[in-house]
């Protein structure tokens, strides 16, 4: 059996609650998550940590150091919170093991090199990547005759983005150049333009459900609504990396993602203005 160890700035959220679970079903038991460490409670009404390692049957240790030390492959989640992935991956990337770090990756590009940066200083395999990467839908996509991309999806351009820049930077396999925003953040609309002269345009709603346009160069669309089970997904491929150590997302591409997301929450701000990345 192989030990799964947590490293959360606080327990009690969405991700925390259904790994340990997925994990050992998907494993039938040879991945488990027996050690997890939180930094604070939860500060929006959750319970506290003790409470959530004791609905677990996770040991809560006090330290990060403590789950590097007992665990075989390491989590990083806080998955609302990217922007303390920096102060929670700098010992887990230190330690040799294999790391998983949870979306959004990080709050800008130059905190997600130098993320990067500490994991290859030590020789540390990890990777990141939004749920949506994995989706079945897009896997027979034909990327070398994709021209322009138009995709949607639910939420908030902070929180749910990522879910769409994710599966574009992948698509386009290209790295972008500039962004523009059409609408305001409450209304998150936005053109990438790519260096190659493509583009994508995303756009989010309250209740849309995530859908992607492929377009070819003859502006004949092929559209992917997507249906499967994309978290599962997901944890199969996590499952995959812990099993092999082979990472399923280049750090470049990593990096591109975050790069757009970061210039997009600037364009949102200044609609109809091209931001460089």
């Amino acid at each position: 059996m192989k030990i799964v160890g947590f490293i959360d700035y606080y327990l009690d959220e969405w991700h925390a609650n259904n790994y340990p679970r997925i994990i050992n079903e998907l494993t039938e038991g040879e991945f488990q998550v027996r050690y997890a460490y939180g930094k604070i409670d939860s500060p929006i009404g959750g319970i506290t940590n003790e409470e959530w390692a004791k609905e677990q049957g996770v040991e809560l240790l006090s330290t990060i150091e403590e789950v590097i030390e007992k665990s075989d492959v390491l989590v990083v989640l806080s998955p609302d919170n990217p922007e303390m992935h920096e102060e929670l991956t700098d010992l887990p990337l230190k330690s040799g093991k294999l790391v998983y770090v949870d979306k959004t990756f990080a709050p800008d590009k130059e905190t997600a090199i130098r993320i990067f940066e500490n994991a290859e200083k030590h020789n540390t395999t990890c990777f990141s990547s939004s749920a949506l990467r994995f989706v079945t839908e897009l896997k027979d996509c034909d990327k070398n005759n994709i021209y322009k991309i138009y995709s949607e999806g639910p939420g908030t351009y902070e929180m749910y983005s990522i879910h769409q820049i994710e599966p574009i930077v992948m698509l386009m396999n290209c790295r972008a150049k500039r962004v523009m925003g059409l609408g305001d953040i409450e209304h998150p609309s936005l053109i990438i333009e790519f260096e190659d002269g493509r583009i994508a345009q995303i756009r989010q709603t309250n209740e849309s459900r995530f859908k992607i346009s492929a377009v070819d160069k003859e502006n004949n669309p092929t559209e992917y609504p997507i249906m499967s089970n994309y978290f599962n997904l997901f944890m199969e491929a996590l499952v995959e990396f812990f099993k092999t150590g082979k990472i399923p997302v280049e750090h470049s591409q990593t990096i591109d993602v975050i790069a757009i997301r970061e210039a997009g929450l600037r364009a949102l701000k200044k609609p109809f203005e091209w931001i460089e990345l």
